[in-house]
């Protein structure tokens, strides 16, 4: 069902039952307000006869008579009956109007029941026991209410009235607004159709609901991610097919030089070299394998992991392929605790990162060494400082180092496939941190991660 049509059933339903039950309530109090009225205006007539039966009871029954056909104008259809304390009748209406049970009634009166009220069809019928001038009195009134009902009636008709054109009411306004409210909803879902992952272009809704409104920001967010997810995939596989199968023929090419190779020190040598490369190209592909299998919807295996350990290891591991380069590894000059060297990682994941910054750092330096530095700028942050002297980036350059493929001028002649970076930069974010470059002094590239602690 259309969240339009659920919109107008939904709510339309509500206020219609609602009014319904209302006006039910109100017929129904009504009713029970005429007949607790009428049957005290039985109780005030019976009192009044009896009081002037019992002053002009020894008179002539032509006053009596008199009296009787006064007060029969009091109510129509009515049937009066009183009697005196030996329960005989001393006064009846002059109207035929049989009242059936009265004998149960009367023998039910008396002095510690006061009052009984019963129905007999459209009748109020009514018993009541009272005293006047000490002496005791019953009696029993049977009336029709044709006042009260003809109001009940009259409120029954305007209620069904009211309740038939409120209905039309609701639901139109509720059609009217359901249609307002589902439009912005409608929108989004014909743009969501019409996007393509490939596009740049991103969901804009005119609307000032605020759960709209966050429901675009959060689907715009999560295609940003998504076309992350889909441009770096795209990349990576282009990136294996093609770029790495030039590094791979090479490899290939040397090792059946290797095989004509007579000088046992030049094979060697060749060998350590090729080595080298073929482990580093091996743990790019194993990264990008994982991050391929995050993509796919699995979750990041994190684990504590100290994060000076894994920089010692990492440049112990580029310390047996690179033995020219060099690193050196700092800790801030104050005291610290080392509980907040840990952060939850992937231990593979940031230890490539890692390894990518570090071999970043000496390949683009004028004296193959990096600078690290451990450090905690406030609280709940962990910061580790790359550094190397050697030629900057420029601004525009700066613009596209985290872009697949990119490499800066200073990179010419020098081997690389223009991706660590790229990898690096999606490691951090997926452990939640943050990476930057700056260039604080001419001479000077520095890279700063920020991990949360």
């Amino acid at each position: 069902m259309k969240i339009r049509n659920k919109i107008l059933l939904y709510f339309s339903s509500t206020v219609i039952g609602l009014t319904l039950v209302s006006f039910v309530v109100i017929y129904y109090l009504f009713s029970e307000y005429r007949e607790e009225e009428f049957q005290q205006q039985q109780h005030d007539k019976i009192t009044s006869t009896v009081r002037l039966a019992s002053e002009y009871k020894k008179q002539s029954e032509q006053l009596s008579l008199l009296l009787d056909r006064q007060d029969i104008n009091d109510f129509y259809d009515e049937k009066l009956l009183i009697y005196d304390e030996s329960k005989q009748l001393i006064f009846s209406s002059i109207d035929n109007l049989e009242i059936r049970r009265a004998n149960d009634i009367l023998y039910e009166l008396s002095p510690n029941t006061r009052w009984i009220e019963t129905k007999s069809g459209e009748y109020d019928v009514v018993g009541v026991y009272l005293e006047y001038e000490g002496k005791p009195y019953y009696a029993i009134s049977k009336a029709f209410d044709s006042q009260g009902y003809s109001k009940r009636d009259f409120l029954g008709k305007l209620l069904t009235g009211l309740f038939v054109v409120f209905t039309l009411v609701v639901w139109l306004i509720t059609r009217h607004l359901s249609n307002i409210i589902s439009r912005p909803i409608v929108a989004l879902s014909e743009k969501m159709s019409g996007i393509v992952v490939e596009d740049s272009s991103t969901i804009a809704i005119s609307t000032s609901t605020t759960e709209l409104k966050n429901l675009t920001d959060k689907f715009n967010e999560l295609l940003a991610r998504t076309r992350e997810s889909f441009v770096f995939q795209k990349h990576t596989v282009h990136h294996i097919s093609h770029e790495l199968k030039t590094p791979v023929a090479i490899l290939v090419s040397e090792l059946e030089k290797l095989q004509k190779e007579d000088d046992i020190g030049r094979i060697k040598q060749q060998i350590h070299r090729l080595t080298g490369n073929t482990k580093s190209l091996g743990s790019i592909i194993n990264v990008l394998l994982e991050i391929s299998k995050i993509d796919s919807g699995q979750k990041v295996l994190k684990k504590p992991v100290r994060v000076d350990e894994l920089l010692f290891d990492s440049i112990a591991e580029l310390n047996r392929i690179y033995p020219e380069y060099t690193f050196e590894l700092n800790y801030p000059s104050d005291s610290f605790d080392e509980d907040r060297l840990y952060i939850p990682a992937n231990r593979l994941l940031v230890k490539q990162a890692f390894q990518n910054l570090l071999l970043n750092g000496v390949t683009y330096s004028d004296n193959g060494k990096v600078e690290v530095l451990i450090g905690f700028p406030e609280a709940g942050t962990l910061r580790i400082s790359f550094t190397n002297h050697g030629r900057p980036l420029s601004e525009e350059e700066t613009r596209f180092l985290f872009s697949h493929f990119f490499r800066g001028a200073n990179s010419r002649n020098k081997t690389g496939f223009g991706l660590g970076l790229v990898l690096t930069h999606r490691i951090i974010r997926l452990h939640s941190g943050r990476i930057e470059y700056d260039n604080p002094t001419g001479d000077v590239n520095r890279f700063v991660v920020d991990f949360t602690i």
